[in-house]
């Protein structure tokens, strides 16, 4: 397994213990996890930005601009999906009830359990999904 960085959108404070945040949009951070040759190797945070001119592709430009390559959401919308692919930061999807802290999740992803996520996949304006 090559060197990733691994964002998952969370609430304060961040970090291996915080709290996934419902909307990846709108999180208050996020928590991202530096690995290794399939090991945790660091823990940083990145402050969300509030959305305004760019809307939902403000945090395509944020996670790129960290260096992200991996965003891990329990939802999110096909616009942001989109910007995100043609970034190169791969998705994928954790069912919020079933991974409700970033260490679950970096659980889920080095099992290899979480699927990427595909546009069919994607909640349309209305739905009542979380992202």
């Amino acid at each position: 397994m090559k060197n990733l960085r691994i964002a998952v959108p969370t609430d304060n404070p961040g970090g291996m213990a915080a709290s996934r945040s419902d909307h990846f949009g709108h999180c208050d951070l996020f928590t991202v996890i530096n690995l290794q040759d399939g090991k945790i190797a660091g823990v940083d945070t990145i402050n969300n930005i509030e959305h305004g001119a760019g809307g939902c592709l403000v945090p395509v430009k944020l996670l790129k601009d960290n260096n992200v390559d991996a965003l891990v959401v329990g939802g999110m919308g096909m616009r942001p999906l989109q910007g995100f692919s043609e970034v190169g930061i791969e998705v994928y999807f954790a069912a919020r009830d079933e991974y409700q802290n970033v260490l679950t999740v970096i659980d889920g992803f080095l099992q290899n359990k979480l699927p990427v996520m595909h546009p069919q996949q994607a909640c349309k304006g209305g739905d009542s999904c979380h992202h």
